[in-house]
């Protein structure tokens, strides 16, 4: 499962390079499309029902746009260990 996981970790690393040349919406698009399909290749991943991979999908695509608009910005968010993040330019 561990292999599984670093192939989506390293894939997702290759589309976030494509975007650089894309339009504020393309890149949200992207983001959707590909944070869904990474949420549902999880959830087949794992085994779960109809109803996870729904809820993966969903979540994906909702990560998937946050990352896309964070990088337009050039801005990342990190967390502070307590359940709180800030925001900061990124590295």
């Amino acid at each position: 499962m561990t292999k599984i996981v670093h192939m989506i970790a390293g894939t997702s690393m290759l589309v976030l390079g494509a975007c650089e040349n894309m339009t504020s919406d393309q890149r949200t698009v992207a983001g959707v499309a590909g944070g869904a399909a990474a949420g549902l290749i999880t959830a087949e991943a794992l085994g779960a029902d109809d109803d996870w991979r729904l809820i993966s999908a969903l979540a994906g695509a909702a990560a998937g746009t946050v990352v896309a608009q964070n990088n337009q910005r050039n801005v990342c968010a990190y967390s502070r260990g307590n359940g709180t993040y800030y925001e900061a330019p990124c590295p």
